[in-house]
């Protein structure tokens, strides 16, 4: 006897299994360091969403990491649940940071004693005169060869072609135009082979190669900024002026108080550092001028205080002990012969 199709029983997948079995398939698709936060999954007849948030390692991919977990998770869940899963959605809610290992080759940023040589600078895309250039070319271009594609089906040429060849027939070299024509092409020439053979960015610095194959560079406004808050650090600063080179790298300090020499000595030593620790390939020479702002005057030294002791009328019949005790006044005198209080001092 066979049993119908809807008398056979039914077989449910509730969603918190779907959400375990999600969870479980992203755990094994996680890279080193990673976990999984939480999930939630929804079922609807013969298919499953399922979310899952992770916490990944950092640095990484996050965007392939995700994918592979993604990939992982969905394919997983369809096989063990035999529901089709038509969306996964993975979230990176958190980013874990471990010790980074100390390797021998990362120890130090600076080259090596063999004169390890700093990466090679990065090069301008310059995507401006690119794309100038290409445009002109190909409106030139386009130009030219509608001309001859109608010259050829029978049609008579393009005016302004006409007229171009007409001009330059009865004009020569020693004509202005033409020389001015020269020159502006051979400035526009130079400039493109500028744009080709130099590398550009010149408001970046080369940073040393942390590894082979590996090229950085730094902001010169990024620079400067370090260096003043490195300057307005020091005491006794109260503003100061930072100007960033490739070669050379000036500090200008108002002292606010303090000597202005050993202001000047302390933040030459650290501004020293501060230019170590960026990282560069070429350390800029430093230049510090130390002035006094403007306004301000050299402290002076404060008159000597001297400490009188004043017995009171009332303090007789006690122990002198006590009497000491509480008749002892300090009083400051501002100079020999002045008078405080209507008395002499």
């Amino acid at each position: 006897m066979t049993v119908p199709a809807g008398g056979r029983g039914t077989t449910t997948v509730a969603p918190r299994a779907v959400r375990r079995i999600a969870e479980r398939a992203a755990a094994e698709a996680l890279p080193d360091g990673g976990s999984v936060l939480r999930g939630s999954a929804g079922v609807r007849g013969t298919s499953a969403r399922i979310s899952v948030g992770v916490r990944l390692p950092y640095p990484v991919r996050a965007d392939e990491a995700a994918r592979r977990i993604r990939e992982r998770a969905a394919a997983r869940t369809a096989a063990l649940t035999g529901l089709s899963v038509p969306r996964a959605e993975i979230r990176v809610d958190a980013l874990s940071v471990g010790p980074a290992p100390v390797v021998p080759e990362a120890a130090e940023v600076a080259p090596g004693p063999d004169g390890g040589r700093p990466g090679p600078r990065i090069r301008a895309e310059r995507r401006v005169p690119a794309a100038m250039l290409a445009a002109v070319g190909a409106a030139a271009c386009g130009l030219v060869l509608a001309d001859v594609v109608a010259v050829r089906f029978g049609g008579a040429p393009a005016g302004w072609r006409t007229a171009v060849l007409d001009w330059a027939a009865t004009h020569g070299p020693a004509d202005s135009a033409v020389r001015v024509g020269g020159a502006v092409a051979a400035v526009v020439g130079a400039w493109l082979l500028g744009c080709a053979l130099l590398p550009g960015l010149r408001r970046r610095l080369r940073m040393a190669a942390p590894g082979p194959g590996v090229r950085a560079a730094l902001d010169r406004e990024a620079a400067a900024r370090i260096l003043r808050e490195r300057t307005l650090g020091v005491p006794g600063v109260v503003r100061a002026r930072v100007t960033v080179r490739r070669r050379r790298a000036g500090v200008r300090a108002n002292v606010g108080y303090g000597d202005p020499a050993e202001v000047h000595a302390e933040a030459v030593r650290v501004l020293d550092a501060a230019l170590l620790e960026l990282g560069l390939a070429r350390t800029p020479t430093l230049r510090v001028r130390v002035r006094r702002e403007a306004g301000l005057s050299p402290p002076v030294p404060e008159e000597s205080v001297v400490p009188v002791a004043v017995e009171r009328p009332d303090a007789v019949g006690r122990s002198d002990a006590v009497g000491r005790s509480d008749a002892a006044l300090d009083v400051s005198l501002d100079a020999p012969g002045s008078r405080r209080n209507g008395g002499e001092a």
